[in-house]
């Protein structure tokens, strides 16, 4: 609808509101209307962020986590001793 508006409307919506509420209170208008929008533009950001921080949230929720292992880690051995030449020696 406002994307029909062309400069000649625009300016007669002007006029009609310069002529409703007078010089003196068009500063308050403007004024309450900006203060609006900026509450608007941070809710809007407020609520954006507030999404984004919970699909964060449920990404890392549902991230795959390893399994705890239900084997036991295996024992360590003892290194084997290196075989002495006594033993393979021909015994007189």
């Amino acid at each position: 609808m406002l994307a029909m508006l062309g400069w000649p409307e625009i300016i007669g919506i002007l006029i009609v509101v310069l002529i409703l509420f007078g010089a003196k209170k068009l500063p308050e208008l403007a004024k309450g209307l900006g203060q609006g929008i900026k509450e608007f533009k941070k809710a809007s950001s407020d609520m954006q962020n507030e999404l984004h921080r919970s699909v964060a949230e449920e990404q890392y929720s549902a991230a795959p986590k390893p399994a705890p292992t239900s084997q036991p880690a295996a024992p360590a051995t003892a290194p084997t001793p290196p075989a002495s030449q006594s033993s393979t020696a021909p015994k007189a």
